[in-house]
């Protein structure tokens, strides 16, 4: 007895978990308010249409015949009255992929190989109904392959231009231990024929070289060689090239890529695998560089070739990144960048915008290129990646991997297998759905292929948007009102001007205007804004499943579940939404109410707000300073400090001693270190995550060196030289013998300055005496104290007779 009570209370709960799920199945049903069959089933892959004639009960709108199966099942409708169209799918070319090894007698036409199958699909889909489909992808054997080498022939590339002179012969060897058909063709690319970019003065257009140097007129893009077979022939014409120049470092390489890429009869691409190696030693001019020369007008992405040359540089600007991805994914061509270590991360950045594509290091002479484009051939060949055409609207596409050694992978990573051998056989599960139908309800084809390939996945589309009772209807029925609609599928499809459920109603009983004018808002075609039915000239909303769902408003414009979400819940959870519009709660604000106005989580230790570097943006610090990071703005990677900060913990770890020696694994195991034998292998300036070069003494007052940078993951990471550089120490009797010399000198000095300023001095004082004594002026007077020994007497009586 006990047992058998568990038995009736398990039927009970199921049969109860069963209704909910049915209910859950048929709101979504009851919501579309189907007027038709063919409106029921694009509701969703769950809903039937009961075309019986006396379903209906009395009050019930016509929207009621559309219900989950079980529902409908439920209310009275025999399964032979239910219309329930499924989807289905059928293959229509189905060739096997190709089985053949190198060298073998077998010769097959490059589109005689399959490598992806099925080819050609047609699927029947019905809104919300995925269709499965299962591709096979085969890498063939000797499969053939057209190399077209892009060269740059600026000046700096003149050793380059020798060694690829004899690449023809030796490629064609190396290339034929892969392939049995291969052909390859060169071309080269200098830059735009006007100023800037070149010196447009007639000496410079015959010899933009300088002195003695012999080079050719500057070009944009030249196609010196069509794809061939015949390696010595490349050889020859290479041989013949001579270099070029121009003025500014960027090259217009992107002009001939473009050209190379739509010029296929040019080229002479053929339905194989293409391979475009493009060479250079300096970066790219893109859109918007040609304004510098004048040139505004946008590439058109047409073939511009005359007799092999571009004739369209100086009329056409640059193409885009985006318009090369375009092209060279229509045209099915892998690109090879052989660039310089120079310029190594510029297109390394550029291989993932380009699909398919692969970067390799040049040589400075261009001697490893050969090398280079095996190993770049490798890379590319061995992974494959599915891309599908535009979906038509309302159509989705989802991607499954099958790829070796059991990996499987979904969403992006679904597209794409990795290390993919020859003969190696991997599937991919392909989930087509359409989430609405057409206007016009016309069949769509899309395409899928792998990137680099020219075979593809024909899908042609076919809607399935009207139910099979659709063409037993009865225009113009009694039944509809005294055949005002035509009766089909169990209910009245009225004509136009009627409304109603049986077209009872017509547009111009009211006032004699159009009935209709009273249920449509100002300027707009949707009656009852598409939400409700116009029962004689007046708004009646749709009832939702959720009871707290409503639509409202005059013209049942409004309702209170469309607002914008945040977090999966309406207006963020921080407001009310009233007709489609947040009203937000005090302290929030934004379309959703996601923005809060609260600044407390941008408050930093100091106390003020992003540390004073930044704004409180809805919540989060927005660091107007690029150099400080965190969630306060707080951390600087590059600025002062941080070498002193980490200094003792790299001691510690890198060399064992210091003063956290002791609590070094508790302390200082925050980062991630590599030691490096010399200061030239560390981390340079230009790597993406902010960098430290640190120089800092330990105990021994010996230097060391190391980098110190954060990742994008907040992950430390710091590299640090092996060997720290210790100072030797001074040598005490030359240091004593020179101070003893220098003070001696010195002493030597001061006495022969005295000396000479007494010699000076002493010169001066007996000029000076020189010059009194010659101007002295002596008295000639007698002296009156002094008396002659002789008298003279005179007569006074004298006359002298």
């Amino acid at each position: 007895q006990t047992n058998l009570k568990l038995l009736i209370w398990a039927g009970v709960f199921c049969c109860l978990i069963w209704n909910g799920f049915a209910q859950q199945g048929g709101s979504d049903c009851i919501k579309a308010n189907a007027k038709s069959c063919g409106e029921c089933i694009q509701a969703g892959p769950n809903c039937g249409w009961c075309k019986k004639t006396d379903f209906l009960q009395e009050g019930e709108p016509t929207s009621a015949r559309c219900d989950d199966l079980a529902a409908l099942k439920s209310k009275g409708c025999p399964m032979e009255d239910i219309e329930n169209p499924r989807g289905s799918k059928q293959v229509l070319e189905d060739r096997e992929v190709t089985n053949r090894k190198i060298g073998a007698a077998e010769k097959l036409k490059p589109e005689a190989i399959t490598q992806i199958q099925p080819q050609k699909l047609v699927l029947r889909l019905r809104v919300g109904e995925p269709q499965t489909i299962s591709l096979k992808f085969k890498r063939a054997e000797d499969y053939p392959i057209d190399l077209y080498y892009l060269m740059d022939l600026s000046y700096s590339m003149k050793d380059d231009l020798e060694n690829v002179k004899s690449l023809g012969t030796a490629l064609m060897l190396e290339m034929g231990k892969i392939t049995s058909d291969f052909r390859i063709g060169f071309g080269s690319f200098v830059e735009k024929t006007v100023m800037p970019y070149i010196s447009t003065t007639p000496a410079k257009l015959r010899n933009p070289c300088t002195g003695d140097q012999n080079c050719t007129s500057p070009f944009s893009y030249k196609n010196v060689l069509s794809l061939t077979s015949e390696g010595n022939k490349f050889n020859e014409l290479v041989g013949k090239q001579h270099i070029s120049g121009n003025l500014d470092s960027p090259e217009g390489g992107f002009d001939a890529i473009m050209q190379v890429a739509v010029c296929g009869e040019q080229i002479g691409w053929r339905n194989v695998t293409r391979l475009l190696v493009f060479s250079t030693d300096a970066g790219f001019h893109f859109a918007g560089d040609g304004k510098l020369g004048g040139i505004v007008l946008p590439n058109d992405g047409k073939c511009h070739l005359k007799d092999n040359m571009y004739t369209m540089s100086h009329y056409y600007d640059y193409p885009s990144i985006a318009h090369l991805v375009q092209k060279l994914s229509e045209n099915n061509i892998q690109t090879i960048f052989a660039v310089t270590e120079e310029f190594q991360a510029v297109y390394k950045e550029l291989k993932n915008l380009i699909p398919k594509s692969a970067v390799g290091t040049l040589s400075s002479n261009s001697s490893n290129v050969i090398q280079l484009i095996i190993d770049a051939y490798n890379s590319l060949s061995s992974e494959v990646i599915l891309e599908n055409s535009k979906l038509p609207k309302g159509v989705t596409i989802s991607y499954k991997s099958f790829c070796k050694n059991g990996v499987n992978d979904t969403q992006e990573d679904g597209r794409k297998c990795s290390n993919i051998s020859i003969g190696d056989e991997v599937k991919f599960e392909i989930n087509v759905t359409a989430n609405e139908c057409p206007k016009k309800g016309q069949n769509e084809t899309i395409k899928i292929k792998p990137l680099g390939f020219t075979e593809e996945v024909e899908i042609n589309l076919q809607f399935i948007c009207e139910c099979q009772c659709q063409s037993e209807g009865e225009p113009n029925s009694p039944a509809c009102h005294e055949g005002n609609g035509t009766f089909e599928c169990g209910a009245c499809r009225c004509n136009e001007g009627r409304i109603g459920r049986l077209c009872e109603c017509s547009t111009d009983e009211v006032n004699s205007e159009d009935m209709d004018a009273y249920c449509r808002r100002e300027n707009s075609t949707e009656i009852c804004s598409n939400n409700g039915e116009c029962i004689c000239g007046q708004c009646v909303c749709k009832k939702r499943e959720n009871t707290n769902e409503v639509y409202s408003g005059k013209y049942c414009e409004c309702d209170n579940f469309n607002c914008d979400r945040s977090n999966g819940l309406i207006c963020g959870g921080n407001g009310i939404c009233k007709c489609r519009v947040c009203e937000c709660f005090p302290n929030f604000t934004g379309s959703a109410c996601d923005c809060s106005l609260d600044t407390f989580p941008c408050m930093a230790s100091n106390g003020q707000i992003c540390n004073g570097r930044g704004t409180c943006e809805c919540g989060t610090c927005n660091c107007t300073d690029p150099k400080f990071q965190g969630p306060t703005c707080e951390t600087c990677q590059t600025c002062l400090g941080v070498c002193a900060e980490h200094k003792d913990c790299v001691q510690c770890r890198a060399f064992n001693k210091g003063e956290k020696k002791e609590t070094c694994s508790q302390e200082c195991m925050h980062f991630n270190m590599t030691q490096v034998e010399s200061r030239d292998k560390l981390p340079q300036p230009g790597q993406p995550d902010p960098l430290s070069h640190c120089k800092e003494k330990d105990v021994d007052d010996c230097w060391f060196y190391f980098t110190y940078s954060v990742n994008s993951n907040g992950e430390a990471s710091v590299h640090v030289v092996e060997n720290p550089e210790c100072p030797s120490g001074p040598d005490i009797i030359p240091i004593v013998a020179g101070v003893v010399a220098g003070i001696v000198l010195i002493g030597l000095a001061l006495l022969l300055i005295w000396k000479l300023l007494m010699i000076i001095h002493d010169r001066r004082e007996f000029a000076k005496f020189e010059k009194e004594k010659m101007n002295a002026k002596w008295d000639t007077g007698e002296n009156p104290i002094y008396k002659s020994a002789v008298t003279t007497v005179v007569n006074p009586k004298y006359e002298g007779k």
